[in-house]
């Protein structure tokens, strides 16, 4: 056996891992890295780490060890029995992920006990086989996710059945006739569970609670989706009539106990289709020169009392869900449409941020106060656009607006815009200084018929309207964190509900730079935040305009946290802000009511209001927020896939935008619509799948598909029930 010095004495594999045992028992509960491991052992020669790495890999496999990350270890001390969440694969690859965040163990289906998504479960480690990966077996579930499922009726003579979306089941939940109500094959239902497999029957039985209409038809689908994620689709009658009894009117106390902003010029800036306007600015000069900026905010928490009917439904939804062709409001139509929407020449109760700013839009004094407001006019995004751009407003710079021609400005209120602009540009240029990451995508949106069915398909890119907007709604939400949360030395801040995002995760984010390295760009990720932040930011210039610059921008983003909302505040990575909450969108978002309501108490005089209390509502608003983005994005896929059956057949430009072991995904130029071209639709070849690198490589030929890089392909099948499009290649552009 080959032997190691040691202090002047050889070590062998034996006596290597002994230290490697002792070392890890001294320190149970420590994650260490290689790197500590080996300064500590004093393992100063590659022979002496690559053996010691070896050893740590074999002591991984017999779970002595648990792997936290590629390079980092920790002494597992858990027992055979463990508790978590199981996930349930199509393909029989089933998943079962500990509580103590461990990586997922894997499940087959003859030890799943028929659990499915999202249930809590107890299982049972399995002695592990030779070359074998580690294994799990359910042993109890100990709660369902969900007992309720939406899908295809299927009707025979004798016995009806639900086929789910997912296909998720072994076997499909059997219906007795008796429980159909009145469904029928092909009609979308959703079924309630009332009788679960266990070891002497393996069928579910369910009984029909809702008929949602015929498959394929657009009401349908949208209430499918919907259902299928546990969303309301109905809005509670109860609820309905307790908003119709509020009258929204403004009263004179009202007006007494309030800041009248009624005569300052104010408008509101939404996209052309937008109802819901919960946000609105003002501006005017001061004597002093400096410029009046009011963030006024719909002051929803007037009329949604805590613990009314209302609030207890809008706090249930936490959120508005925005599909493609609807929404789901937060909050009863009467309410967010009417009484709270900041609509033109109506008085409008808000709460609202004002700022006295200077020329380079530095604060020189603000307030946070209850206001009274009539707003002027009601803009679109693309009016505004255009008066900017007829003013020489160019689009996409960072650049103060020109002065004043001399036969003024053009177009109706420009000046007023003009100003808020070159504020909010200001505003930007400083925020990106200090650190703020510059993600700045494309989103995709439908034109659809009063049927639903997508007519066009296309994608909007952020405009200096839309980041006017941007800039103050950050600004204000920024100002009521530190407003709370920034206390003197020794002094503990009130509870809030901050709207949080946690630094990068360092393993992704050393790929990231090992990754780009091979594009000649560099990413600094040693050092502070701030300094990771704006190394980021210069990788996302250099690679502006770039054939890699999806690629990149794909695998930066991958190695972001996603940003929650809680009350123990840890700053927001993304934008560079060291406090940050959510007070602008209350009418949408059930956070932002909970801030206004706690800011109203603190200005009271009210005492800090229960943390427990307020982070369990910030979990569920950040698992309500996860479920509707959820929602959204199949609705999408759903219309991109209704709108491309339109075009079976075509062929078109595109570019790889993921990799998996069963194929690539590609993303067409033209309208960004994605679909999957299969691993047995790619050339004669077998390919290794390269997670680290983002690539496919052929064994034979040595070709490379990676993600980002070009590619023609023809539509080949739209499934609109499985909402995926299937694509072959046309033009064979792989690298070698």
């Amino acid at each position: 056996m080959a032997k190691e010095k040691k202090g002047g004495k050889r070590m062998s594999k034996k006596q290597l891992a002994e230290r490697l045992e002792a070392f890890f028992t001294s320190q149970p509960d420590r994650e260490i890295s290689l790197r500590d491991i080996f300064r500590n052992l004093h393992l100063d020669t590659h022979p002496l780490k690559m053996l010691a790495i070896d050893i740590l890999e074999e002591m991984s496999w017999d779970d002595f060890l648990a792997k936290t990350s590629e390079t980092s270890f920790k002494l597992n001390q858990g027992g055979q029995v463990l508790e978590g969440t199981f996930i349930r694969k199509s393909n029989g690859k089933n998943s079962f992920i500990p509580d103590e965040g461990e990586k997922p163990i894997f499940v087959s289906e003859r030890n799943s006990k028929f659990a499915l998504s999202g249930d809590r479960v107890k299982v049972s480690l399995m002695a592990r086989r030779p070359k074998h990966i580690r294994e799990a077996q359910v042993i109890e579930i100990i709660k369902r996710a969900k007992d309720t499922f939406v899908g295809r009726l299927r009707v025979d003579r004798d016995i009806a059945f639900l086929v789910t979306q997912e296909n998720l089941f072994v076997q499909d939940i059997i219906i007795p006739k008796k429980k159909l109500k009145g469904g029928k094959t092909d009609d979308k239902a959703v079924v309630k569970v009332t009788q679960w497999p266990d070891e002497g029957h393996k069928n579910m039985v369910g009984e029909v609670i809702d008929i949602l209409g015929v498959t394929g038809e657009n009401n349908a689908e949208m209430h499918a989706i919907l259902a299928q994620y546990n969303l309301p689709y109905k809005y509670p009658k109860a609820v309905e009539d307790a908003a119709e009894k509020i009258s929204g009117e403004v009263t004179a106390q009202d007006l007494a106990e309030r800041e009248d902003f009624r005569d300052v010029w104010t408008c509101t800036i939404d996209p052309k289709d937008a109802k819901d306007f919960d946000d609105a600015l003002s501006i005017r000069r001061l004597p002093n020169k400096l410029w009046e900026v009011g963030v006024h905010i719909a002051d929803v928490s007037h009329y949604v009392t805590e613990g009314s009917i209302i609030d207890k439904e809008a706090q249930k939804r936490a959120t508005s869900v925005y599909l493609v062709d609807r929404t789901i409001p937060m909050l009863p139509e009467k309410l967010c449409n009417y009484v709270c929407s900041l609509r033109p020449d109506e008085e409008k109760l808000c709460f609202s941020v004002i700022f006295h700013l200077d020329e380079d839009a530095e604060i020189r004094h603000y307030r946070i106060v209850h206001t009274v407001i009539k707003s002027n006019r009601r803009y679109a995004y693309e009016e505004v656009q255009q008066l900017l751009e007829d003013n020489g407003v160019i689009d996409g710079t960072e650049t103060p607006a020109p002065p004043a021609p001399k036969g003024g400005y053009r177009g109706e209120n420009a000046e007023q815009l003009i100003a808020l602009d070159k504020l909010a540009k200001c505003l930007r240029s400083k925020r990106f200084k200090n650190g703020s990451i510059k993600f700045e995508g494309e989103e995709l949106h439908f034109d659809v018929d009063e049927e639903g069915k997508p007519t066009r398909c296309y994608f909007k890119r952020s405009k200096d309207a839309n980041k006017l907007i941007e800039e103050f709604m950050l600004l204000a939400n920024r100002t009521v964190a530190e407003d709370i949360g920034k206390v003197k030395k020794g002094q503990k801040a009130k509870t809030l509900p901050y709207r949080i995002h946690d630094n990068p995760d360092p393993t992704k984010l050393e790929e990231l730079r090992e990754f780009i390295v091979k594009f000649g760009y560099k990413l600094k990720t040693a050092g502070t935040k701030g300094e990771t932040a704006r190394s980021l930011n210069k990788l996302m210039d250099d690679v502006d305009g770039k054939r890699e610059q999806k690629l990149v921008q794909s695998v930066a983003l991958r190695a972001m946290m996603k940003a929650k909302y809680s009350v123990h505040n840890i700053g927001h990575f993304g934008l560079a802000f060291d406090y940050y909450t959510h007070f602008t969108s209350p009418i949408r978002r059930y956070p932002d009511t909970m801030v206004h309501r706690l800011l109203t108490r603190y200005q009271q005089g009210g005492r800090s209001a229960n943390e427990r209390y307020y982070e369990d509502l910030c979990k569920h608003s950040s698992e309500m927020e996860q479920i509707a983005a959820n929602a959204e994005r199949d609705s999408i896929k759903y219309k991109m896939v209704e709108f491309m059956g339109e075009h079976i057949g075509e062929e078109y430009d595109a570019h790889i935008s993921g990799i998996q072991s069963y194929g690539i995904y590609c993303e067409i130029d033209e309208n960004h619509c994605e679909g999957l071209i299969s691993m047995r639709d790619l050339d004669n070849d077998y390919y290794d799948f390269d997670e680290r690198n983002y690539c496919l490589r052929g064994r034979r030929h040595h070709n490379k598909y990676q993600l980002g890089d070009p590619i023609r392909i023809k539509v080949v099948r739209a499934n609109i029930e499985r909402r995926q499009l299937d694509f072959i290649l046309v033009k064979d552009k792989p690298k070698k």
